[in-house]
């Protein structure tokens, strides 16, 4: 995908590694072991009855089920973190890029939930709708508790509290973003663009896609842009914070 022959991309280092088995045995047991794997481990909004204090951590090895994209997803992710982690690894050390994963992965959800937040402010007066819905566990139905509220909002409620987000994107993005600012010459070939885009132009074009989408809020748009953006956004704010430079073999 990017246009160098260096040795320094040789190999798998051990957290790059890990990642990559975690995600895929978490794939394999979510869709064919443990029939309620897409219930307790996605992640919700932190107000929803369906969230749990583990969900922040586990989303990050969830991806879409296999019968609605999740192997695309899942590829598409993996093949990422296979691509720039093994050299970000190296520059990082192993012990900084878990923690580089980890944090991005749980800024892209601090993002999404402060979306989430304004967008049940905006309707409720609260970042909190449990005066407004009702849900019930025995029959997995969403009601309104009031009268006259809107169908737009209500269904507005309803999709940010009971639906789920999956995925290691908002992580892969935080690894797109330090790779994009160490290594910005680099030419990377895209299965869908014939010739090289360099790093410094492909991703910042990416990202800013990222925000059209989150903003626009297509019909039928499932995916979590606003968390993307969050992986994005700390990714580069701990390269800055932790003083992280382009390596000197780096022609």
């Amino acid at each position: 995908m990017f246009n160098n022959s260096s040795s320094q991309f040789g190999g798998i280092p051990p957290v790059v590694k890990n990642l990559l088995i975690a995600n895929i045995i978490c794939f394999i047991g979510a869709n064919f072991v443990f029939r309620y794997a897409y219930t307790i481990f996605p992640v919700y909004y932190f107000d929803s009855p369906m969230f749990h204090w583990w969900q922040p951590i586990t989303y990050m090895f969830m991806h879409g089920n296999i019968n609605a994209g999740g192997i695309m997803h899942i590829l598409f992710n993996m093949f990422a973190l296979y691509m720039f982690g093994p050299i970000l690894e190296r520059i990082m050390g192993s012990k900084r890029f878990v923690y580089f994963y980890l944090i991005t992965g749980l800024g892209a959800l601090a993002l999404q939930f402060g979306v989430q937040a304004f967008e049940v402010f905006n309707i409720t007066g609260s970042v909190s709708a449990k005066s407004v819905l009702d849900f019930n566990f025995e029959t997995g139905m969403v009601s309104s508790k009031i009268d006259g509220i809107a169908k737009s909002s209500f269904d507005t409620l309803a999709s940010i509290y009971f639906t789920p987000m999956v995925g290691a994107s908002g992580a892969i993005f935080g690894l797109l973003v330090a790779f994009g600012y160490l290594f910005p010459n680099t030419e990377l070939y895209l299965m869908f663009i014939p010739i090289p885009i360099k790093a410094k132009i492909f991703i910042p074009i990416y990202i800013i896609l990222e925000l059209f989408l989150g903003v626009s809020k297509f019909s039928g748009d499932s995916v979590a842009h606003f968390a993307h953006l969050g992986g994005a956004l700390f990714g580069f704010i701990l390269i800055k914070v932790w003083g992280i430079k382009r390596p000197g073999f780096w022609g």
